[in-house]
């Protein structure tokens, strides 16, 4: 590719909606992607030494229209402002049994993935819903990753919130196993490949990881796996900032996870992205999410 038809696609997708993005507010406190699985920690953060809950329900709620939006509805400005973020919280869940809904970790996840590892979404996966309480048997987020160099990436999410971290990473094995299912993969391909839009950057070198004649194994050796596990943190349990203690012990949490992975011998068969969220309450996170999300619908 030469650099001016680099220097092309990288313009194309900074005028594109998702050129823009919500400011920052995760921090992360660890990045290792040298191995699989890459890890990752990304924290909401302390304030007057308490672990910001509400401020980032407020964040998820920054990167709903982006999450639950495609790309040609998300042009919004002051006179359909309300109303596209009407749209999106009624797409994601409307349920009031709230408390075992997974998708305020999914917009944490894709949110993630778009600010520290530049992806651009290409499927929403609320796009399948015929009813906003539907449960989607599907991956929890389909980006793709342009680099500059080599081939397309695509990005396929899996998020569990739980309690227990242990828990999360044991459901997160499972669903990822069962993904790998030719059948499953197969019913994919057909399903997501017509979802990317055609004016997405290297769009031809997307759809050809989704035609039926590429094999299944070409579609997998161009994807990573991203696990997302946010979870209930001992470390962060009894911190009350980023001090050097409560690193490191959360480091420790996000290393058993990473066992627990490779335990599991995925990492032979597949590129995994491990990113682990540590929370000081599970059930204060749903809540506040919970009241934002039906406070738009």
């Amino acid at each position: 590719m030469t650099d001016l038809f680099s220097s092309l696609i990288g313009l194309r997708y900074q005028l594109s909606v998702y050129g823009k993005k919500p400011e920052r507010f995760l921090e992360q406190l660890y990045l290792n992607e040298d191995e699989n699985p890459a890890c990752s920690i990304c924290c909401a953060g302390f304030e007057l030494e308490a672990w910001r809950c509400k401020p980032f329900a407020n964040h998820l709620i920054e990167w709903l229209p982006e999450y639950a939006l495609p790309e040609e509805e998300l042009s919004v400005d002051h006179g359909n402002m309300y109303v596209k973020l009407q749209q999106a919280a009624v797409r994601v869940y409307t349920s009031k049994k709230y408390e075992k809904r997974g998708e305020a970790v999914e917009i944490a996840l894709h949110a993630i993935c778009r600010e520290f590892f530049g992806t651009i979404p290409i499927s929403p996966r609320v796009f399948y819903k015929s009813s906003s309480n539907d449960v989607i048997k599907s991956f929890d987020m389909v980006h793709a990753r342009l680099p500059a160099q080599g081939g397309v990436e695509l990005w396929l999410g899996e998020s569990k919130l739980y309690e227990d971290a242990d828990s999360a990473i044991s459901d997160a094995i499972s669903s990822v196993k069962l993904h790998l299912d030719q059948g499953f993969l197969e019913g994919q391909k057909l399903i997501l490949g017509p979802q990317i839009p055609r004016n997405t950057p290297r769009y031809e070198e997307l759809a050809a990881l989704f035609k039926s004649q590429t094999s299944l194994d070409h579609l997998l050796g161009s994807a990573v796996f991203v696990i997302g596990v946010t979870a209930d943190s001992d470390a962060l349990e009894h911190a009350k900032g980023h001090t050097q203690e409560y690193q490191e012990a959360v480091r420790i949490e996000l290393s058993a996870l990473g066992k627990r992975i490779l335990a599991s011998k995925l990492t032979s068969k597949i590129k995994i992205l491990l990113v682990y969220v540590p929370l000081g309450s599970k059930a204060k996170l749903v809540e506040a999410f919970d009241a934002k999300l039906k406070g738009l619908q």
